[in-house]
């Protein structure tokens, strides 16, 4: 047989580099991972071939040693994408293409110069930002040369809009832009970087280097905003639209649009009419009235298309008709908007100047029905009298926007003619309309237990139908944004009762998408309006969620403050949801910390709450809670009935949370008397994991599956579960996790003949549970260590119990 040498793979060959790279340095890898700003947990793995090394790492340890990064970066790229190996079993190496382009604009005219620039820029440089003044048509170019390019940028094609100069809207940070990009590509939220715009910049450009992609970046406000966002190495383009030039973006070529030529203005009204361009159309029968359209409109695509509208569904209508219409305006931008509004009735003219209150961005014909209280039937024919008028934009089905210059417009004319209250009843049923849909959303993929229904505001009439929790993801992934948006809007006005609420409907989305670095910011400024209203109930909700954002960030000691505060209040509430709430994050955090009665103690007192309540979903978590807390006490017998009466319950979801965690505690506790039913109900709990797409209930599956196996005696196969948990946890950002499996997986190496890799995995356990204050698996590492040394080192070993023992003492 050939042997296989490291040349053969890329990434064999990178550590094999960067080996290299430590012998020059002369350090050990602690040293030379502090010296380069990496863990030295993240060096080992580079070093010996189990990961790649982000771009940024690989750059970081080359300066160390004097060298030049640059002749590494083809191999980091052939080990990033190491095409064409095969991805994991059961897993995608990438998600399906995603493809959130703007529909191309059917009337697109002219331009060719514009163009052919932008291919151009885009060949040479794989970047260009197009400017121009407001309505001159980049966006619309932009997204047409994008669509040329698609073809050929197969991987995803991207669309945001940085809302750069969208009235009453602050510019999109770029932190949640790289959030909504990152997302957009598909990465897990626990593969997005918890927080730091340079960190979330280099993932971003680690995601794109095996990508081909093309991404639009619409209404840049200034370079700033821009520059985290370009690629960096690889294929991926990026075409950028902004009204000002961008000077600060050295590496982008600029191309400046003016308004159309004669010509192009006079072949797009005729497209956009609707004239047929022979001699028999209105255009050619009025040449003069024709060129004095295309002088009132600025010869601006934004005005000409507004006018060809009226032309379009005025059939009865000369050009010299519509020239009077455009002369009542008084510049180019208000002769086309004035014109077109006046052609709408009144109820088309109210929701189109309500549609002016909207914080900028998309929204459906929901939303609409919401804001102007209407039905949703009438909601969804106005807009697509409008979509006709073009005064609002469809930029994919069933969503709606308005370009900024017409919000503007419509922002203007609201404040001009809507009485103030009515104005005010709006706002209020756009923030009702997101808490009630939030909520919603939220009830059908829940986190924990249903969670009290919103007492902001009114339900409205109609909200989008949520099947089940796929459809709930989908639509708050569509609206996240527009959440945000409302959520800022909430806190501007002073709407501290949904500013208390949205955050809390938004858990199970962020579990799932977005990590928890902005949860945790949302929930602080709850707490803040919380305090605020001073409401018992609204103040200890508000606690208890700001704790079980800490909880999740892996801030422990946050947690248990928080917690400690909610449960302050909470008895003032009489509110027996809430308490039993608490009582299961509190019996999560100490279940973390090391506990195993305390936690068992508070998850039953959780369930008899939950009963009191007559809430039978959130029993079913305690119970499911109780069952595993049992296991770990090693109360096989119970934890297994517990767990079996769990799955009993008839719930339409199999990855049901409470059945998923009791699979597990089933299956764990049954692998020594029944192995194969053990290892059937471990299986199906992996499979529903990753049906589920949760990759943090994937690697504990994995891990608990490993476990049991080793108890079979199955130590090989135990091993390939471990291994490839820990292959799914060096894909996380959240250390916190690996906390939770590093002493088990050393347990199986220790019973597997394999000394050398236990004491590795239990020092590395040793080396995170007190920073992040899991002192049980403080204590489990001492203790492992001391059985590994027992014969070859006594005195240390004895030193280890001995620090096993404080640790447990600390629990006590």
């Amino acid at each position: 047989m050939e042997q296989r040498t490291a040349k053969d793979d890329p990434q064999d060959e990178l550590a094999a580099r960067l080996r290299l790279i430590q012998e020059l340095s002369g350090l050990g890898v602690r040293a030379l991972a502090r010296d380069a700003g990496l863990s030295s947990s993240s060096l080992s793995r580079y070093l010996s071939g189990q990961t790649v090394p982000p771009w940024p790492a690989v750059v970081s340890l080359c300066r160390l040693v004097k060298r030049d990064p640059r002749p590494l970066r083809p191999l980091w790229e052939r080990s990033s994408n190491p095409l064409p190996a095969p991805p994991k079993a059961g897993r995608q190496v990438h998600p399906r293409p995603r493809n959130d382009l703007p529909r191309d604009a059917p009337d697109f005219t002219g331009r060719e110069a514009g163009l052919a620039a932008v291919l151009a820029a885009v060949d040479s440089h794989r970047a260009v930002a197009v400017d121009g003044m407001a309505g001159v048509g980049k966006t619309c170019l932009a997204v047409h040369a994008a669509h040329r390019l698609a073809g050929d940028y197969p991987d995803a094609q991207l669309y945001v809009d940085l809302h750069g100069f969208t009235e009453g809207r602050e510019p999109l940070d770029p932190d949640s832009a790289l959030r909504m990009l990152l997302g957009a590509l598909g990465v897990p939220s626990e593969r997005v970087p918890q927080e730091g715009v340079e960190q979330l910049a280099a993932c971003w450009r680690a995601e794109l280097a095996g990508r081909r992609a093309v991404v639009v970046l619409d209404n840049a406000a200034d370079a700033g905003q821009v520059r985290p966002l370009l690629p960096g190495a690889g294929p991926s383009v990026v075409l950028i639209t902004s009204r000002n030039r961008l000077l600060g973006l050295d590496e982008v070529p600029p191309v400046s649009l003016d308004v159309l030529s004669p010509r192009e203005s006079a072949d797009l009204l005729a497209r956009a009419s609707g004239d047929s361009g022979g001699p028999e159309g209105r255009l050619a029968r009025e040449p003069e009235s024709a060129a004095e359209v295309l002088r009132l409109c600025g010869h601006l695509p934004l005005a000409l298309r507004l006018a060809a509208a009226r032309l379009r569904h005025r059939p009865g209508w000369t050009v010299g008709i519509l020239v009077e219409r455009l002369a009542q305006g008084a510049s180019e931008f208000d002769t086309a908007f004035a014109m077109s509004v006046r052609q709408l009735d009144r109820a088309h003219a109210r929701l189109f100047r309500l549609l002016g209150l909207l914080p900028g961005g998309s929204f459906d014909e929901y939303l609409a029905a919401a804001l102007a209280d209407v039905p949703l039937h009438g909601a969804r024919a106005m807009l697509e009298d409008l979509v006709d008028a073009h005064l609002v934009q469809q930029p994919t089905a069933g969503r709606y926007r308005l370009h900024d210059l017409v919000h503007q417009h419509a922002r203007r004319a609201c404040a001009e003619q809507d009485p103030p209250a009515e104005r005010e009843r709006a706002l209020g049923r756009f923030l009702d309309y997101y808490v009630h849909a939030a909520a919603a959303a939220d009830a059908a993929m829940p986190v924990l237990s249903p969670g009290r229904p919103p007492s902001a505001g009114r339900v409205p009439a109609e909200l989008p139908p949520f099947t089940d929790k796929n459809a709930a993801c989908a639509w708050l992934v569509a609206e996240y944004e527009s959440m945000i948006a409302a959520f800022e809007t909430a806190v501007a006005v002073g709407a501290d009762l949904h500013v208390c609420e949205l955050p809390r409907f938004l858990r199970g989305y962020f579990a799932r998408r977005c990590g928890t670095t902005h949860l945790n910011h949302l929930f602080e400024r709850s707490l803040a309006a919380a305090e605020r209203l001073g409401d018992p109930r609204q103040l200890a909700e508000a606690y208890s969620d700001l704790g079980f954002a800490r909880y999740n960030a892996g801030r422990m000691a946050d947690a248990a403050a928080a917690y400690e505060a909610a449960g302050l209040r909470v008895s003032e509430t009489g509110d027996l949801r809430a308490e039993a709430e608490l009582a299961m994050r509190r019996g999560y955090l100490r279940w973390d910390e090391g506990g195993a009665e305390e936690p068992l103690e508070l998850f039953g007192r959780a369930g008899a709450l939950y009963e009191q309540a007559d809430c039978p979903a959130g029993a079913a978590h305690a119970a499911a809670s109780e069952a595993w807390a049992m296991l770990q006490l090693g109360d096989r017998e119970r934890a297994a009935r517990r767990a079996r009466a769990v799955l009993e319950i008839p719930h339409a979801d199999p990855a049901w949370p409470p059945k998923l965690t009791a699979r597990i505690t089933l299956g764990m506790a049954i692998a020594g008397e029944a192995p194969e039913e053990a290892a059937e109900h471990l299986h199906r709990a992996l499979a529903l994991a990753r049906e589920d797409r949760h990759m943090n209930n994937e690697a504990w599956c994995l891990n608990c599956l490993g476990v049991a196996l080793r108890q079979m005696g199955r130590y090989e196969e135990a091993l390939a579960s471990h291994r490839a948990a820990f292959a799914l946890l060096d894909e996380l950002f959240e250390e916190h996790w690996k906390i939770r499996f590093l002493n088990g997986y050393a347990e199986t190496c220790r019973l597997a003949g394999l000394p050398g890799e236990a004491l590795r995995l239990h020092r590395q356990a040793l080396e995170l549970a007190p920073r992040l204050g899991y002192r049980n698996e403080e204590a489990l590492a001492h203790e492992g260590i001391a059985v590994l040394l027992d014969e070859t080192d006594p005195a240390a070993a004895s030193e280890h119990r001995r620090a096993a023992r404080a640790a447990r003492a600390v629990l006590r």
